[in-house]
């Protein structure tokens, strides 16, 4: 159910060609046919990774606030989808819908900047790449069948609100990501997993 799951580190997640905030990549990968942006924080927006993983024909999916940016970086209009939470898109062929993402007790993603995850369909599968978030009334009634869970703490949920979500959403794989570089410490990712119950 994995296999096609490469973590590049932080909140930084490949499928197949398909790539969820590309972030301190060590190689150039230029295959990219999809990008998505959760929000604007430099660690999921990185100028300088986007480019390392945009083709030619990629499309990328953002933010409202990003747009003037992601033209900068030489996407055509016509390749940049912009989002909203609380909606379902079909691109291509390819769906997914946008789930809001927000602090509920601190105060780096405001609900009101519109920040979003994802809820992907792709390959008979269902992903949840949910940004940097708390658990809300929102994400707390996500399907899907593999979920990517913050669980540095600090911007996000920590390991035991991390294992809280993913026990509450119950995929069929819970996967820790957002910690042990910026935030966190790498044991936090067995300790999510130790609280497990899905």
């Amino acid at each position: 159910m994995t296999k096609n799951i490469e973590l590049l580190g932080h909140a930084s997640i490949k499928i197949d060609k398909i790539y969820f905030d590309p972030f301190q990549l060590t190689e150039n990968y230029n295959d990219a046919e999809y990008i998505f942006i959760t929000h604007s924080h430099y660690d999921h927006f990185s100028e300088e990774d986007i480019l390392k993983v945009k083709s030619e024909n990629s499309v990328i999916i953002i933010t409202n606030d990003l747009y003037e940016k992601t033209l900068l970086l030489g996407f055509a209009s016509d390749k940049i989808i912009v989002v909203e939470p609380n909606k379902t898109y079909n691109i291509n062929g390819l769906e997914f819908a946008t789930i809001p993402a927000y602090n509920i007790n601190k105060p780096f993603h405001p609900k009101e900047n519109n920040w979003v995850g994802y809820v992907l369909k792709y390959n008979d599968k269902t992903y949840y790449i949910p940004g940097d978030t708390d658990i809300t009334e929102e994400n707390k009634k996500v399907k899907c069948d593999i979920a990517f869970i913050p669980v540095g703490g600090t911007y996000t949920t920590d390991y035991k609100e991390g294992a809280e979500f993913a026990n509450i959403i119950k995929p069929q794989v819970a996967i820790p990501i957002h910690y042990g570089s910026i935030v966190g410490t790498k044991e936090d990712g067995e300790k999510f997993k130790e609280l497990l119950n899905i």
